[in-house]
């Protein structure tokens, strides 16, 4: 059995745009940029919706643009506007969390001509079933000849690479972990294998996430001091290798699968500055500090 690493972490609205078509007024095609965001992510290939499209994209999404709750701690306002996003993400070149990663993705996606939908779902990682955790997480919903996948890069350490089906029985490989989708007593479960072991990602029924619930339960997320978010420091990122690094309050790792490669604990505030430069490209000034002081991560 492989136990699971603390650092693995980390209107109604039904957008149905045809490629070439035109955009609905609530997500109007001039809110992204196409041309900065791909160039964030290193990405030269086609434009059309298709699933060969849509893995490429979510594996270079999540390879260029780190999963990261560093705002939260910085005491900053976590916008979710289109235009917020894209300053932020792409030509700020920095991360978020999911209401940010993913809503970013939603807008690209739908742009792209492909059929979304932002569902909301609970996350499970590290928690007990007998647990219930809040509904704060946002994930899509794509439509491509009528079947039906889902994206993710919004769940930390352990963000899809790469799309999987919803419908699909059994495991399902990406360029990372294996996954699967199973349900159970009326829920539907995302599940992560490492090792010989299956863990529970989140939690879901297929129940739409509109924006304004998405609004308030970032609220919730970035402003209650209870949330995971304001009593960790997270940080991750995916490799186009199969790799992925990750930052825990003061632990970093790099691992593969189950795999641990490197971990070490980062002992100074200007080491934590370092790695987060080094491996997330995410570079803050000198002396910056995260957290309230006597936080757990170097602060």
């Amino acid at each position: 059995m492989v136990t699971m690493d603390m650092n693995i972490l980390y209107s109604k609205e039904h957008v149905n745009i045809k490629a070439g078509g035109t955009a609905s007024a609530s997500m109007p095609q001039s809110e992204v940029d196409l041309d900065a965001y791909f160039a964030r992510i290193h990405y030269v290939g086609p434009r059309e919706p298709t699933l060969a499209v849509l893995h490429a994209i979510l594996g270079h999404h999540t390879a260029a643009i780190p999963f990261e709750n560093l705002d939260v701690l910085l005491g900053r306002p976590i916008q979710l506007d289109a235009a917020s996003l894209q300053q932020k993400l792409v030509c700020d070149h920095r991360g978020g969390y999911c209401f940010e990663q993913n809503g970013l993705l939603l807008l690209i996606l739908a742009e792209l001509g492909f059929q979304v939908t932002p569902l909301s779902a609970r996350t499970r990682i590290l928690r007990p079933r007998d647990f219930t955790p809040p509904r704060t997480h946002l994930f899509i919903r794509i439509e491509i000849a009528g079947e039906i996948w889902i994206a993710d890069a919004g769940t930390g350490g352990l963000s899809l690479t790469a799309a999987i089906r919803l419908d699909a029985t059994g495991e399902q490989l990406t360029s990372n972990e294996p996954r699967r989708i199973i349900r159970e007593d009326g829920r539907y479960f995302h599940q992560v294998k490492l090792g010989d072991e299956w863990s529970d990602v989140c939690e879901f029924t297929g129940e739409e996430m509109p924006l304004i619930d998405r609004e308030l339960a970032n609220w919730w997320t970035s402003t209650n001091p209870s949330s995971t978010f304001h009593q960790n420091l997270m940080v991750a990122r995916a490799g186009l290798d199969g790799t992925r690094r990750t930052i825990l309050n003061r632990e970093f790792t790099v691992r593969c699968g189950a795999r641990i490669i490197e971990r070490h604990e980062l002992a100074t505030p200007a080491e934590l500055l370092e790695v987060l430069a080094q491996n997330f490209d995410l570079y803050f000034p000198a002396g910056t500090r995260f957290g309230d002081h006597g936080s757990p991560w170097p602060s």
